[in-house]
């Protein structure tokens, strides 16, 4: 049976590593993600319906499984927007997709990102989960660049079961995400 790496780099080094770090008595107490949200916003191509559909096909190719289109909940006139209209699309990733996924964009499509420097420790919300925003969705090896009618940007939110800050950063640290403070302190 097959297992991504990145599942077994979880369960053999990552966590007890944690369990180490931070005092878990069990195994079942270290924190751990529990699914992947890919969000990329069409608003400002809505009316090109041929685009949006290249965008969502896009979205689907970066994350191996189909792209769910998102839509305006009520009309916007300021934004010429009318309720129903596709405003965007959404994959949520878990199970062995979401470590396959997370492999892919630690190792490979981050460092594509021009002038990288490391991602930015501020980016954790309450629930301790973690948001990365990219700023060209060609980053990815899926995608054709001829075949992209537009450049877009896409967000990846990490959902993970963490009750502290410190866990959950140590619990993606520990996986591989490659944080600004690690870069810094190879220089």
């Amino acid at each position: 049976m097959y297992i991504p790496r990145l599942k077994k780099h979880y369960r053999e080094v990552v966590v007890p590593e944690l369990q180490k770090r931070m005092g878990y008595s069990s195994p079942m107490a270290v924190p751990k993600i529990l699914a992947i949200c890919i969000n990329q916003g069409v608003a400002r191509h809505k009316d090109n319906r041929r685009l949006v559909d290249n965008l969502l096909d896009t979205l689907t190719l970066i994350a191996g499984q189909k792209a769910i289109p998102t839509y305006a909940k009520k009309a916007i006139s300021n934004f010429k927007l009318r309720a129903g209209m596709i405003v965007g699309g959404r994959v949520t990733l878990r199970g062995d997709r979401m470590y396959e996924f997370s492999d892919l964009l630690f190792n490979f499509s981050l460092p594509q990102v021009r002038d990288f420097q490391g991602l930015s420790i501020k980016s954790f919300d309450k629930q301790f989960n973690y948001t990365i925003g990219l700023k060209e969705q060609i980053v990815f090896p899926q995608v054709n660049v001829d075949k992209v009618g537009q450049i877009t940007g896409l967000n990846i939110t990490f959902v993970t079961n963490a009750t502290t800050y410190e866990s959950s950063y140590w619990l993606l640290r520990e996986l591989g995400m490659p944080f600004a403070d690690l870069h810094k302190k190879k220089k």
